[in-house]
């Protein structure tokens, strides 16, 4: 339950390396997403000016995730909606897709703290962006001797945003694979969709919406 698998070893140039279940996981996700874009894209060449069926459907879901980042950012960094569209995406998928048997990769701390990783520096490359020497004064604020609290506080947001949604995704695969591992056959029909769809869908929803959310506030707090 908590190891991850080792698919495959590859060398390269004398340098080993290992093709792990999440990192497949993650590219067959992303693969699904990149077909999806280019139907997507293909679907939309003909664009009507009023929109049905499948247009309609990318244009809604296009539109209230843009109002809910601007809502979040702002006006003046909602820009970078587009990026943390791709974050929600990715999240949910990986949630969606163990339905399907898919161990998912948001279930292995390496992915959650990468994600939260490029929170933290884009909310500091945005906070230097829009507040230049103000946003480094603010480590030394209101006093000198509190920087390396400060400096702390930031270094742990990206570790907390990680574990957080590490955890939740974690303890969800645990509880599935002990109620596949432990129980006879007979019951493995038909309660575990009720299983799935709480933990999977229900569950992946709400905690993509808090990565999602949280990340939004901390570059926000940052460059405001």
């Amino acid at each position: 339950m908590l190891n991850i698998k080792n698919l495959w070893v590859l060398n390269i140039a004398g340098v080993e390396v290992w093709i792990t279940e999440t990192i497949f996981n993650t590219w067959l996700i992303m693969l699904f997403l990149i077909i999806f874009a280019v139907i997507a894209r293909i679907k939309l060449h003909n664009f009507k000016t009023v929109p049905t069926g499948f247009q309609n459907f990318i244009e809604a879901v296009v539109e209230a995730f843009d109002g809910f980042a601007s809502n979040a950012l702002g006006e003046k960094l909602s820009y970078i909606a587009p990026w943390f569209f791709m974050v929600f995406a990715l999240i949910l998928s990986c949630s969606l897709f163990s339905i399907f048997g898919v161990r998912a990769p948001t279930a292995d701390f390496a992915t959650t703290f990468a994600l939260a990783f490029a929170t933290f520096i884009l909310m500091f490359f945005m906070g230097f962006k829009h507040r230049r020497g103000s946003y480094l004064k603010s480590f030394f604020e209101p006093h000198p001797v509190f920087f390396p609290l400060n400096l702390i506080g930031e270094l742990s947001k990206p570790v907390s945003l990680s574990f957080r949604l590490f955890g939740n995704m974690l303890s969800g695969t645990i509880i599935l694979t002990l109620y596949y591992g432990l129980t006879p056959l007979f019951v493995q029909i038909g309660i575990p969709a009720l299983l799935h769809a709480f933990f999977d869908v229900l569950f992946g929803a709400l905690q993509t919406y808090i990565f999602v959310i949280i990340s939004l506030m901390y570059i926000k707090g940052a460059a405001d």
